[in-house]
């Protein structure tokens, strides 16, 4: 099972209140509903009872256990590297005229005539 799915599971189990959850996560509420509902599929049964409050149901209450348990025995995430600010510097391509001013023809350019 994808680890990120039990860590939202997880959150949401111990909240008992999908957008406070979402809110603790950083994610997306919607984000968060389909994490579950994709969970739930997984397992065959449904974790959580919607009816007026948010509660665990007799499978989630036992898979919440098998959860916890899995992402403690997960290796923790890699680390990402951080990227320095900035970039490449980047050549003019100009032929290193004065820039042009408005109003003013541009240097060595012929004007059109009538």
């Amino acid at each position: 099972m994808n680890i990120t799915l039990l860590r939202r599971f997880v959150a949401v189990a111990e909240e008992l209140h999908f957008p406070r959850a979402a809110d603790a996560l950083g994610i997306p509420l919607a984000s968060l509903y389909s994490s579950i509902e994709k969970l739930e599929t997984e397992v065959g049964h449904p974790l959580f009872t919607r009816h007026g409050e948010t509660r665990l149901t007799k499978v989630g209450e036992l898979f919440l256990d098998e959860a916890k348990a899995e992402i403690a025995a997960a290796p923790a995430p890699a680390e990402t590297p951080v990227v320095k600010a900035g970039g490449k510097a980047k050549a003019s391509k100009g032929k290193g005229r004065a820039p042009v001013v408005k109003g003013k023809p541009k240097p060595f350019k012929k004007r059109q005539g009538r």
